[in-house]
């Protein structure tokens, strides 16, 4: 998913009806006000919070920030003496900015409820303060045709996605589909890696994500500010997956800083390219390509395999980058309001209909089973899963890189790498570099 941009230009667009601001202004009871953090669901809110005062008499006033302006909206309206009691953080570094303003939710219902791999943003004292709500995933996805076709092939590398289940199977499957390509009619294994000027996402957040998983592991990192160096550890194995990307796509890796992420998901719905890393997302993308020739139960999820530990027991990558947080500063009474209007929203079976159907959310919550997703087959993966309690999928951990300025700094570098101008260790030295410059940065704007 492309990271939001975080422009400081624009003002708040409110959506509220007349009779919601009426009993807002007239009512001395509890009172739930939300700041919507997406645009495009600001109608679906709307009527969602009509509903819920209609049946329980308790006022939601809902206003949804403009795109691109949630963080000056919200710090515009936490400043007014009626603040919003619901808001969104974006990971780490929303929590960084946001912490004095964090309710304690770990006694929340919708808390308790929370699927195992949905994991919640915690403070220095352990208490929830943070809670996902609309869950995606992303991985390698793959043509299930073109690889069934590549497996019938005589001496196919493995026979079955079964048997792939290993940076080394991956390696050894897309060189030898690469060199007979013409024999599946595809023009590379991996569509283009997107390099252009502001569509590296896809390697500087997702492919990152694996790499500093472990590494945060591994260094016990608990809060985004204990990540004032990172050391990389896992660089090889980043590496190892890009350069397989470049090496066997439908493009020479000279010509990737000149590629858009619509280019490569192009590829990959006309069946010029056996696999894309992407999410679930994707798939209105795909579906929606003129000339797409990817059926619907033909479009697969592979793990993004490049040799981290233990990585044929891990899947894919659950996670998101906002979280649902309730405002500490609001009185009791609010807070309560707030969290019965969560309850309702995410558990009741009403709400779950709302969450499903209206909302779109792949929600992350023990009440949704396999059924309860979007109408989509990507969705349907994910939620897989998040059911999945054998198979360990990997949280967004990219969420503890720097700020966009560092992600910035490195889809340019990845871009010169893959023109030739900037050796491997020079990239590593300079993601180093710009690390530690902007962690600084962003570090002292949380003091």
């Amino acid at each position: 998913m492309q990271p939001t941009t975080r422009a400081l230009a624009a003002v708040a667009a409110v959506g509220l009806s007349a009779s919601l601001l009426t009993a807002c202004g007239q009512n001395n009871g509890p009172n739930v006000y939300y700041l919507n953090f997406k645009p495009e669901q600001a109608e679906q809110f709307e009527q969602i919070a009509e509903e819920y005062t209609a049946q329980t008499g308790v006022p939601v006033k809902v206003v949804t920030a403009a795109s691109g302006s949630y963080m000056q909206t919200l710090k515009a309206e936490m400043a007014k003496s009626n603040a919003p009691t619901l808001f969104q953080i974006n990971g780490q570094e929303g929590y960084g900015i946001w912490k004095d303003y964090l309710a304690d939710m770990s006694d929340y219902e919708i808390t308790q409820a929370l699927q195992d791999d949905a994991q919640p943003i915690t403070n220095a004292n352990d208490q929830v303060v943070g809670i996902p709500f609309a869950m995606e995933g992303f991985g390698i996805l793959y043509n299930e045709e073109i690889m069934d076709a590549y497996f019938a092939l005589p001496n196919a590398k493995v026979g079955s996605m079964e048997e792939l289940n290993s940076f080394d199977d991956l390696k050894a499957v897309a060189e030898d589909m690469q060199a007979r390509k013409d024999e599946l009619g595809i023009e590379g294994v991996f569509a283009a890696t997107s390099l252009g000027a502001g569509e590296e996402w896809r390697w500087t957040n997702h492919l990152m994500n694996g790499p500093l998983h472990y590494e945060i592991a591994d260094r016990g990192i608990q809060d985004f500010s204990d990540m004032a160096d990172v050391e990389f550890t896992y660089g090889e194995n980043y590496h190892n997956l890009f350069d397989l990307y470049l090496q066997n796509s439908t493009v020479k890796p000279s010509l990737a800083s000149a590629r858009a992420v619509s280019d490569a998901m192009a590829e990959f719905a006309t069946g010029k390219a056996a696999m894309v890393q992407n999410g679930n997302w994707a798939w209105g993308q795909i579906s929606g390509e003129g000339g797409n020739v990817v059926k619907e139960d033909k479009v697969k999820f592979m793990p993004m395999y490049m040799g981290l530990p233990n990585e044929e027991n891990v899947g894919i990558n659950v996670g998101t980058e906002n979280f649902l947080s309730v405002n500490n500063k609001a009185s009791e009474e609010d807070q309560q309001a707030t969290r019965d209007f969560l309850k309702w929203l995410f558990l009741s079976e009403r709400g779950k209909e709302l969450v499903v159907n209206d909302l779109g959310f792949i929600a992350p919550f023990e009440n949704y089973g396999i059924d309860d997703v979007p109408d989509d087959p990507l969705a349907r993966q994910v939620q897989e899963a998040l059911n999945d309690t054998e198979t360990e999928a990997l949280p967004w951990d990219f969420q503890y890189t720097p700020n966009q300025q560092f992600r910035d700094l490195y889809g340019q570098n990845l871009a010169q790498y893959a023109n030739g101008n900037l050796t491997w260790q020079d990239l590593v030295n300079k993601l180093k570099e710009d690390w530690n410059y902007e962690m600084a940065n962003q570090i002292a704007l949380l003091d």
